[in-house]
């Protein structure tokens, strides 16, 4: 295989990508679905209170505010931006602390406390982001709250919030999208515009057009998904290995997207063709949804071993001990999956 060929064609390949809409969706779709999620899910379904934070003195209540797991804190600049992103039901409720509230509240002046709430948010978050501040303000001044807030979460799954739990869907859908379609459309396209014959009468070789489709699918495939983590603040804290095992996903949907181009004659028969194998492609990520649900039913899918690496680097903060087993499953069917590919390839050669 010549390499200086298959790079020709990556080449050529990115600078017509803009004239395919797959090309175009799989560019936008990290964005768009990021947005659905964002704005269906993020504010109606927010398990947590979300409390803004506008400290000017390093004081005490923002300190131990911060420390609580059941309350998303965010740090804005001023008071400006805390009020309007209130406003803007952005924030279930802003803390503006002064400089010197700390010493204001031990010395017993009694200072202003400024606590904006917004009006779309829930009475249960108003009266925990309330109490728990004013709790928090007692124990500077150096008397006990009168009670003491522990919230208990039921269940190991429960305590995900449904944006973190369609993480799966939205990554392995851009998985379908750049790896298997970009790289599928790429394949059948050629052959439908009958620019493949032409390519095969010169020195390429069949198998480096697969290679330079395979390689457009994989770099798009890789940073597809991995802007959709981004997106949706789920990168984790290791970096090096989300990248491998996004790297395995991508490499696994473009084989799959290879098989597709390789059966499809045309591009009405590859949508006609991957119709029904998408629900095949995508019902592991329903058990992520609904974790009450028999897990070992999804293992069943092949696409299961590579999406379940993701949700535990992205959003459990798993190390590689725990995904082991899963990344040795989706090597063994990424092996198994080039037999296929080059029995295919060799038939449309021939």
């Amino acid at each position: 295989m010549n390499l200086l060929h298959v790079f020709k064609l990556i080449h050529k390949d990115l600078r017509m990508g803009p004239r395919s809409p797959i090309f175009i969706w799989a560019l936008l779709y990290p964005f768009v679905i990021t947005l659905v999620v964002r704005g269906i899910f993020g504010g109606l379904l927010a398990p947590e209170p979300r409390l803004g934070i506008v400290d000017e003195g390093r004081s005490l209540v923002a300190l131990r505010l911060q420390e609580l797991d059941w309350i998303t804190h965010t740090r804005c600049r001023d008071l400006p931006q805390l009020k309007q992103r209130v406003a803007d039901n952005d924030l279930d409720a802003g803390l503006f602390l002064k400089k010197g509230f700390d010493q204001a509240v031990v010395f017993g002046e009694k200072p202003l406390l400024e606590f904006w709430i917004s009006g779309q948010s829930s009475a249960s978050h108003k009266i925990i982001l309330a109490m728990t501040t004013l709790d928090l303000i007692r124990e500077v001044e150096g008397k006990p709250p009168p009670v003491q807030v522990v919230l208990h979460t039921t269940g190991e799954n429960n305590k995900l919030p449904i944006t973190a739990r369609l993480i799966p869907f939205m990554v392995l859908f851009s998985l379908l999208i750049a790896g298997v379609l970009v790289t599928a459309f790429g394949l059948v396209q050629e052959r439908e515009d009958k620019t493949l014959e032409a390519l095969l009468v010169t020195p390429i070789r069949f198998s480096e057009i697969l290679a330079a489709k395979a390689g457009i699918g994989l770099i798009l495939a890789l940073l597809m998904s991995l802007l959709t983590l981004f997106l949706n603040n789920a990168i984790g804290s290791h970096l090096l290995m989300l990248c491998l095992v996004l790297f395995l996903a991508a490499f696994m949907a473009v084989e799959i997207g290879l098989i597709f181009g390789l059966i499809a004659t045309h591009i009405k028969g590859l949508f006609t063709l991957v119709k029904p194998v998408n629900i095949f492609i995508l019902a592991p990520v329903i058990f992520f949804i609904f974790p009450h649900w028999p897990q070992w039913i999804a293992k069943i899918f092949p696409t299961y071993w590579i999406i379940h690496p993701v949700f535990e680097m992205a959003v459990s903060q798993g190390r590689l001990p725990k995904i082991s087993v899963d990344l040795t499953v989706t090597v063994v069917i990424i092996i198994l999956l080039i037999l296929p590919i080059r029995m295919l390839s060799v038939k449309r050669r021939g």
